[in-house]
C-alpha cells in the first residue's frame, strides 16, 4: 500500500469525481482539487437546477393547459416560483451530499483551493487560507471544466439585464419579458421553461436554424412548439448591440432582410456557447498543448505531456457534455492505473430537454451522401402512449445504410426521447441493422414502439402508419 499510484484530479465536476471515484477503485491513492463546490457546474448551476425548473413548468403548464381535457379541474392554478426555486436548490443540495457521501466512501482526499502549474511545471495549489503547496502525485487528471462565453457585443458586459445560464437559474422573481440571444441547447432549454411559466420570449439566433447539433427535422420540431407557446424566434439575426432601458435592456439586431430592429425586454439570457476554463492552471508553465485553452488529447485522454491527462469540456474536439466528461475520467483513470482503455465518441448521444424532449445519436443526413443511405420515419401522433402524454407531439427518425441496411442514425423528438435514444445508441454500438431491430420485440403501449416502426418504415412496411403516410 506504501506504494500505492498518487493521483491528482483537478476540478470535481462530472468528469472529476468519476475520474477520482475509477482511480481509486483501482487502488490509486487520489487527491481531488476543487476551488468551488463539488459536482461542478452540470450539478450546482448547469444540468440539474436546469431540469428541475424545466420539470416545474411542464408540470404548470400541462395543468393549465391540458387539465380541463386530462379531467384535472383545478381552480386558481398559480405559480409559486419562489417555490420552484426552492425545490431546485433543495435537489441541488441533496445531490452534492450524494458525491461528497461517495468521495469520502472511497477514502478520496478533498483540497479546496486553485491549482495551477508553477514555473517548473510542478502541480501547484492555492489553498483556501492562501498557503501554496506543490501537489505530490504520480499523473495529473485536469477536469476544469467550461464557463459562459460572452460574445464581443457592445454594451453586453456593461448592461445589468445581461445574465449568462447561472443567472437565469438563480432569479429571485419571474420576468415578465426575456430575451435570449442563441438558439442552442442552453438557450432553448430556459426559454422553454420560462415560456411555460407565462414569460414572454423573444429569441435571436445568427444561424439560420436552432439546435446545430440536432437533425434539422427534429430542431424544425422544437422551433414549432416554441412557437405555439408564444416565443418569437428570429433566425439569421445578428446582435448588434445592448443598452440599458427603463425596462431592462434593448437589444438592437439585424434581422435575415438586413433590416436593423430592436427589441426590449427585462432580461437578456446571453447563451452563445461555453469555453474551457484553463486560464487559471497556467498550461503554459507546463508546456501543455492546447488550442485556445482547449488541451489537446489524444484516445486515451492523454496530453502531450508523460502522465498528464485531461477530460470533459476543457479538452479540444469532443462533446462538451457531462456524460461523455465522465466517461473521458474513466478512460484516463484506466489508463494512469495500466488497464488500456480508449475513448469512443461514436454513440455519444445530445440530448435537449425542453418540450418536447429532443435526442440524437449517430449520424445526422447533412453528414451522409445523397444515396447512400435510407431514411425511415414515424410520427408520435400514431402512437398511443404519446397521444396520451404529450397529444403525440414529435417524430422519430433513423438513417441506415441503403445496402444493408445497418443503422447509422437515430433522431427523436418526443416524450421521454433522451431516455430512448440509448436504444439507439446501443443499436450503433452492435453494428444492429433494421431488420435486428424489428425482430427485437417492444413492449406495448410505450414510446419505444416508435423505434421500432421507424424501422419497419426503412423497409416501406410501417404497421402502425396512417394511411395517408403509406409510401
Amino acid at each position: 500500500m506504501e506504494n500505492r499510484k498518487k493521483v491528482a484530479v483537478v476540478g470535481g465536476g462530472p468528469g472529476g469525481y468519476i475520474a477520482a471515484i475509477r482511480a481509486a477503485q483501482l487502488g490509486a491513492e487520489v487527491t481531488l482539487i476543487e476551488r468551488g463546490t463539488l459536482g461542478g457546474t452540470c450539478l450546482n448551476v448547469g444540468c440539474i437546477p436546469t431540469k428541475s425548473i424545466i420539470h416545474s413548468a411542464e408540470l404548470y403548464s400541462e395543468i393549465r393547459d391540458r387539465g380541463a381535457q386530462l379531467g384535472i379541474e383545478s381552480e386558481g392554478l398559480r405559480l409559486n416560483f419562489a417555490r420552484v426555486m426552492a425545490q431546485k436548490d433543495d435537489t441541488v443540495k441533496r445531490l452534492v451530499g450524494g458525491v461528497s457521501g461517495l468521495i469520502a466512501l472511497n477514502k478520496i482526499k478533498v483540497v479546496k483551493g486553485e491549482a495551477s502549474f508553477a514555473e517548473d511545471g510542478r502541480l501547484s495549489v492555492r489553498k483556501e487560507d492562501g498557503s501554496d503547496v506543490l501537489a505530490d502525485c504520480d499523473a495529473i487528471i485536469l477536469a476544469a471544466g467550461s464557463k459562459s462565453f460572452i460574445p464581443p457585443i457592445e454594451g453586453i458586459g456593461e448592461c445589468s439585464a445581461c445574465m449568462d445560464s447561472t443567472g437565469a437559474l438563480s432569479l429571485k422573481e419571474l420576468p415578465k419579458t426575456m430575451i435570449v440571444i442563441g438558439a442552442g441547447v442552453i438557450g432553448l432549454e430556459i426559454a422553454c421553461a420560462y415560456a411555460n411559466f407565462g414569460t414572454e420570449i423573444t429569441i435571436i439566433e445568427a444561424m439560420d436554424h436552432a439546435l446545430p447539433m440536432m437533425d434539422r427535422d427534429i430542431s424544425n420540431i422544437a422551433v414549432r412548439h416554441l412557437k405555439q407557446i408564444g416565443a418569437k424566434i428570429y433566425l439569421g439575426a445578428t446582435v448588434l448591440s445592448v443598452s440599458e432601458s427603463d425596462k431592462g435592456a434593448i437589444v438592437t439586431y439585424r434581422n435575415d432582410r438586413q433590416e436593423i430592429l430592436n427589441c426590449e425586454a427585462e432580461k437578456v439570457l446571453v447563451a452563445v456557447g461555453r469555453r474551457a476554463d484553463t486560464v487559471s492552471l497556467r498550461l503554459e508553465a507546463a508546456g501543455i498543448e492546447n488550442r485556445q485553452g482547449r488541451i489537446v488529447v489524444d484516445s486515451h485522454m492523454r496530453t502531450n505531456r508523460e502522465n498528464i491527462y485531461a477530460i470533459g469540456d476543457c479538452v479540444f474536439g469532443h462533446a462538451m457534455l457531462a456524460h461523455t466528461a465522465s466517461r473521458m475520467g474513466e478512460v484516463a483513470a484506466e489508463n494512469i492505473m495500466g488497464i488500456e482503455s480508449v475513448y469512443d465518441e461514436t454513440t455519444c448521444p445530445s440530448c435537449v430537454y425542453m418540450e418536447p424532449e429532443a435526442a440524437s445519436v449517430g449520424l445526422r443526413e447533412d453528414q451522409l451522401e445523397k444515396g447512400t443511405y435510407k431514411v425511415g420515419t414515424f410520427p408520435m401522433y400514431a402512437n398511443g402512449k404519446a397521444m396520451i402524454m404529450n397529444g403525440g407531439e414529435g417524430m422519430v427518425k433513423i438513417l441506415a445504410d441503403a445496402e444493408n441496411e445497418v443503422i447509422l442514425g437515430v433522431h427523436i423528438a418526443g416524450p421521454r426521447a433522451a431516455d430512448l435514444i440509448s436504444e439507439g445508441a446501443v443499436a450503433i454500438r452492435m453494428g444492429m441493422t433494421a431488420d435486428q431491430l424489428i425482430d427485437t420485440i417492444h413492449s406495448h403501449p410505450t414510446i419505444s414502439e416508435t423505434v421500432r416502426e421507424a424501422a419497419l418504415d426503412l423497409q416501406e412496411r410501417a404497421l402502425s402508419m396512417p394511411p395517408k403516410r403509406r409510401k
